[in-house]
């Protein structure tokens, strides 16, 4: 599990996170949403420490990761898989390149056994057959499922998706979160989501939180995020002020 307490982050004059307080436990689809800049991709960053907290700690799986050492850190570390938004994928390297670079850098793995193991996590993400094609020459959505099947290579515990539909058609939107719930499921991990994108909340979320003005201010399942009478809440929700519309049922 992972037990975020007393988080708090500010840049300059200004408060992102104000003692945010949240378990995240283990094996659940966790969305959270929130207006753009209300600090949603700064709680993430925060969870595998590629930022410090100025107050605050977080716990994962017992162990807080403020307070462990450099090589500590990096064992911590290779349990989290992490989803750019962009992908952040190199465009220097081929498609098998960039998906091995964990493996080569934390690995005594042969060439062969990378291989194999690339291949294999292209296959997870519905992607086969790519692997010495250049990032240029993928389109959008091809472009996630490669950092996504870079955010797998090491078998995570956790994965973290920093806005995955940002930039994508609907189809191929509802394909990622499609993957999403697949790869919650065959690889039993705990998914962390950052999105803005209801569609893709209605589809994923076992539970969902609302960060607003840098605090919690919902915490619940998706019946309960549209029956809520936080007025906040629903105009987010339903991008009117009006009141909450109920989600129609959503299948594959």
């Amino acid at each position: 599990m992972i037990a975020i307490r007393n988080l708090k982050k500010s840049f300059e004059n200004k408060t992102v996170l104000r003692d945010v307080n949240l378990d995240i436990y283990d094996g659940e689809k966790l969305v959270i949403i929130g207006r753009s800049g209300c600090g949603k991709s700064v709680l993430l960053k925060h969870i595998v420490n590629l930022m410090q907290p100025d107050n605050g700690y977080i716990l994962v799986d017992n162990i807080a990761i403020k307070r462990v050492g450099q090589k500590d850190l990096f064992h911590l570390r290779k349990q989290f898989g992490f989803l750019f938004q962009s992908a952040a994928l190199f465009d220097s390297m081929t498609v098998v390149e960039n998906i091995a670079l964990p493996l080569v850098e934390h690995t005594d793995m042969t060439l062969k056994e990378i291989n194999e193991k690339v291949a294999e996590k292209l296959e997870l993400v519905g992607l086969p057959g790519v692997e010495y094609l250049k990032p240029a020459e993928l389109s959008g959505g091809m472009k996630k499922r490669v950092g996504l099947a870079r955010a797998i290579i090491m078998d995570p515990k956790y994965i973290l998706y920093d806005e995955p539909t940002t930039g994508l058609d609907p189809i191929m939107a509802a394909n990622i979160d499609k993957l999403i719930i697949e790869l919650s499921e065959k690889l039993n991990v705990t998914s962390i989501v950052v999105t803005h994108d209801m569609q893709s909340v209605a589809k994923v979320a076992d539970r969902v939180v609302m960060l607003h003005n840098g605090k919690i201010i919902f915490s619940g399942s998706i019946d309960e995020l549209y029956a809520t009478d936080n007025k906040v809440v629903n105009q987010f929700v339903t991008a009117n002020a009006e009141g909450p519309i109920q989600p129609k049922p959503v299948t594959y």
